[in-house]
C-alpha cells in the first residue's frame, strides 16, 4: 500500500528532510503508519497544526517514548511552536508524570534546541514567589474547577489535608501560573497527558470538566484524542471516549 500523496505532504511539512531508517527495514508498516498518522486521523478534528503537535508531545512525553519525542519535537519547531512553548509543554507535565519521568525530556529539548541554536536558559516565565504560589495556585485551580475546590478541602483528612494545599501550591501555584502557555491550552495538555498515563480516569474526567469551563468543548477534547490514537493504541483512547460520553452525552 504505497503512502498516499496527502500523506507525504504532511510528513514533508514537519520533518522536511528527515527520512527514518525504519523507511528502509519496515517500508510496509512505515506505509501503514505513514498513510493512518498523516492523512486519515489528520484529516479528523478542529485542532490546528500547532495545538496538534503540542498536545502530540506532551502525550509522548506521558508515554516515555523519547525517541518518537525527538522527531516529534523537531517537527513542532518546524511549523511554528516555538521554544518557550515547547519548555512550556515539557514543564506542565511535570506534576503530572513526575520530575523522574520528566527529566529525559528535559535535556533532550535542550539538547535539539540547542543544535539549532538557542539559547539556554530561555526567558523566565514563573510569576509567582514563595508567598503568592499557594493563593495564586488556588485561584487558578477554582477558575477551573469552581466550588468543588473548596469541597475538597472540606472533606480532607486532617492527615491528607497537605495534598490537597500541594495541588493548589505546586501543581498549579508553580505550573499553571507560568507565562508561555495560557491556561486554557494548559488544560488541554494536561487532558493529554493524563488520557496517555492510562488508568488515571478519576483525574481524567476530572480534567474533561476543567477543559469545558475554560472553553475546550467536546467537539475539541475528541479531536485531540484521534490525533493521539495512532501514538498511544486503541484501548486508551477507547477509554477515554468511554469518559467523555459519560459526562457529555450526546
Amino acid at each position: 500500500m504505497p503512502i498516499s500523496e496527502t500523506a507525504k505532504k504532511n510528513q514533508e511539512e514537519l520533518f522536511l528532510d528527515h527520512k527514518s531508517t525504519l523507511n528502509v527495514t519496515d517500508p510496509e508498516l512505515m506505509e501503514v503508519i505513514g498513510n493512518f498518522a498523516f492523512d486519515e486521523v489528520i484529516s479528523y478534528g478542529n485542532l490546528d497544526t500547532k495545538t496538534r503537535m503540542m498536545v502530540i508531545l506532551s502525550s509522548l512525553i506521558a508515554s516515555q517514548t523519547l525517541s518518537e519525542y525527538k522527531v516529534m519535537l523537531n517537527g513542532a519547531l518546524n511549523v511554528g511552536v516555538t521554544p518557550i512553548e515547547v519548555k512550556e509543554i515539557v514543564y506542565q507535565s511535570v506534576p503530572y508524570v513526575g520530575f523522574a519521568k520528566a527529566v529525559d525530556f528535559i535535556h533532550a529539548t535542550n539538547e535539539i534546541l540547542e543544535s539549532r541554536g538557542i539559547e539556554l536558559p530561555l526567558e523566565g516565565q514563573s510569576t509567582t514567589s514563595p508567598e503568592t504560589r499557594f493563593e495564586k495556585g488556588l485561584e487558578v485551580q477554582k477558575g477551573i474547577f469552581g466550588e468543588i475546590i473548596d469541597k475538597m478541602y472540606e472533606v480532607a483528612p486532617e492527615n491528607q489535608i497537605h495534598i490537597q494545599k500541594y495541588l493548589s501550591a505546586n501543581c498549579f501555584g508553580d505550573y499553571y501560573t507560568r507565562k508561555g502557555l495560557d491556561v486554557k491550552t494548559r488544560e488541554l495538555l494536561t487532558f493529554s497527558i493524563i488520557l496517555s498515563l492510562g488508568g488515571c480516569e478519576p483525574q481524567l474526567q476530572g480534567h474533561i470538566m476543567g477543559n469545558l469551563n475554560v472553553g475546550n468543548d467536546k467537539e475539541t477534547l475528541l479531536s485531540v484524542v484521534t490525533q493521539l490514537l495512532p501514538y498511544i493504541g486503541y484501548p486508551r483512547t477507547l477509554n477515554a471516549i468511554t469518559s467523555l460520553n459519560e459526562l457529555i452525552p450526546e
